[in-house]
């Protein structure tokens, strides 16, 4: 859904209600897309699979670390490979998550 619906959706609001119950403050309208942060919400999506990446790029460079025998620490090489596994499973489920959120979102009749 594109900004210019949501702020057609929210003028419409305020028409129907109480202008002091629904009414949007500026900054928030301008920013609607914006977290706390100043940052998107696509923005944050992009860091955390970046993030994710960066774990499993660590538990694979712990892994070949221990089968190539530079290291004997097997507690570290399971804990990044334990971190990765959990780190992909929880994005795994936003995404899910964002994906079953859209899809109601387009199941609404307007």
């Amino acid at each position: 859904m594109s900004n210019l619906m949501i702020e057609n959706l929210s003028g419409g609001m305020r028409t129907l209600g109480n202008r002091e119950q629904l009414e949007f403050s500026s900054s928030s309208t301008k920013n609607n897309n914006l977290t706390e942060t100043g940052k998107s919400f696509g923005d944050l999506l992009s860091e955390s699979i970046e993030k994710v990446n960066i774990h499993q790029k660590d538990a694979d460079a712990a892994i070949e670390k221990l089968v190539s025998g530079r290291t004997k620490n097997v507690h570290e090489t399971m804990l990044a490979v334990e971190k990765a596994e959990v780190s992909l499973k929880l994005m795994t489920q936003v995404r899910n998550k964002v994906l079953e959120a859209y899809r109601e979102i387009m199941r609404m009749q307007v």
